[in-house]
Formats: structure tokens, C-alpha cells, sequence
């Protein structure tokens, strides 16, 4: 594995709680798998695989309270399937029919700092050697350039990205220290048709959260 360290910022960010039902609620900081999105979203590869180490609190934690309009109606699978068995069909969907506020406590001004492992599956079906994916993300990362814009926990939240090559010479985390709780770690695939979420204790002292799954719970 080799480790590589990105800066995330952003103005807004939502990183939802699963337990709410209906209003988006954030966690405190960003989660370990909004983090391993960010990374995928400058290089993934079925051959690679991301785990988040470290997470660096650069700026306080605060929050805002807003109104947001969503789409209450998604596109049902049967009616996808009909469309391309008969080769046309309606799949649109109507936003002012299907318009629906919700409240949500957000994030604002947020930036972290994340350190994440780079694994090279040694049962990947490729023979490109591992320099090749480092080389590549590497490129990437400091060009700015990715697959798709990386964001924070909701896609219209999109993040600044930064590819850090010396953590020491730049801002120091928050002196702050607290118990996050039980918080989303990531989803285990073991069984593709149901993933199954992972929770761990986090614990941020003095504005650092080191990612661990000892301990995690479904």
C-alpha cells in the first residue's frame, strides 16, 4: 500500500446521518466513506481499492439550517426494463409535480485534511504493476483533473480538492477535542446484492480523527 494525503474544502456539506428518516442531518465532520468518494473520484479502478486512515479537521465545526427542494419520485426499474425491451418508452420525470421541501442542518466552511492507503488487489485480472496506479493518481492529483467532481456528501455540494505532499509545513488542525459517537464508516460488500453499513466509535482529539475498524458494529 502507499499512502497519499488530499485537502478537502468546500462551502457547504452534508454528510447525512442514517438514522434520520426524512430531514438531512449531518455527522460533525465528513465520514470515512464521503472521504474514500473524494479519492475515487480522481482515480478508481477495479484493481485499486481506498482506505481512509486519517482525517484532519482544518476549520470549526458549524452548522447551518436550510430549506431545500428535492425530487420525492425516482425512475421505477420495471418501467426501465419495459423502455429497453420495447426500445422507447417515457423514463422522464416531472420536478414540479414531484417537487418536496426538506429541512436539513448542514455543514459550512468546511475543509479537512484525509490520508488514505492505496491497496493493489493481488487478485486484480490486470498484470500493470502497482507503480502504474500510483503514477497515475499522482499525475491526476496534482493536475486538479478527476473522473467525476468530487463533492461533499450530496452531489450539488461540490468540494475543493488539493493534493498534499507535506501536511507539516501547512495549517495545523483545531484544538478540539471530542466524542463524535457511532459514526458511518463505510458498506461491506461481502454480499453484493445487500451491502451491509459499518459503524465505528470516533473519536477526534485535538482536531484528529484516526479511522479504525476494531470495534466496528453493523
Amino acid at each position: 500500500m502507499k499512502r497519499y494525503c488530499l485537502e478537502i474544502a468546500g462551502d457547504l456539506a452534508c454528510f447525512t446521518r442514517p438514522e434520520m428518516k426524512v430531514e438531512r442531518v449531518s455527522y460533525d465532520v465528513i465520514t470515512p466513506s464521503a472521504a474514500r468518494a473524494v479519492f475515487e473520484a480522481i482515480l478508481w479502478k477495479p484493481a485499486i481499492r481506498w482506505h481512509v486512515r486519517r482525517i484532519e479537521v482544518l476549520r470549526p465545526i458549524r452548522f447551518i439550517n436550510l430549506r431545500r427542494n428535492e425530487v420525492a419520485a425516482v425512475i421505477s426499474t420495471r418501467n426501465v426494463q419495459q423502455a429497453m425491451d420495447a426500445g422507447e418508452g417515457d423514463l422522464a420525470i416531472y420536478v414540479d409535480d414531484e417537487r418536496q421541501q426538506r429541512a436539513g442542518l448542514l455543514l459550512r466552511d468546511v475543509a479537512y485534511r484525509v490520508h488514505a492507503d492505496m491497496e493493489v488487489r493481488a487478485d486484480r485480472q490486470d498484470s500493470m504493476p502497482p507503480q502504474k496506479y500510483h503514477a497515475m493518481f499522482e499525475r491526476r492529483a496534482e493536475n486538479g483533473q478527476w473522473v467525476n467532481q468530487p463533492y461533499l456528501g450530496c452531489r450539488e455540494f461540490a468540494a475543493r480538492v488539493r493534493a498534499v505532499t507535506d501536511s507539516a509545513r501547512d495549517a495545523a488542525p483545531i484544538f478540539d477535542t471530542r466524542d463524535l459517537g457511532w459514526m458511518l464508516h463505510d458498506l461491506d460488500f461481502t454480499d453484493p446484492v445487500d451491502p451491509q453499513p459499518t459503524f465505528f466509535r470516533a473519536q477526534m482529539t485535538a482536531g484528529v480523527i484516526e479511522v479504525s475498524t476494531e470495534g466496528a458494529a453493523r
